[in-house]
């Protein structure tokens, strides 16, 4: 596994930005304006892709 090192970017005053590698977003489909989930646990964040809620339709 090869590693990237990045460097972090402040968006705005609170919000912070990290680029991903052009390797990583093909090999794992990230597109442009994808929705992600993004969690923290420890010191690991993991990102993965956000699924749409299944919507429960009402039969009347």
């Amino acid at each position: 596994m090869k590693k990237y090192i990045r460097k972090v970017t402040r968006v705005g005053k609170r919000s912070l930005a990290l680029v991903i590698p052009a390797v990583i977003a093909d090999d794992l489909k990230i597109k442009e304006k994808q929705k992600l989930v993004i969690t923290s646990a420890r010191k690991t964040i993991t990102v993965k892709d956000w699924k749409k809620p299944a919507n429960k339709k009402l039969h009347r």
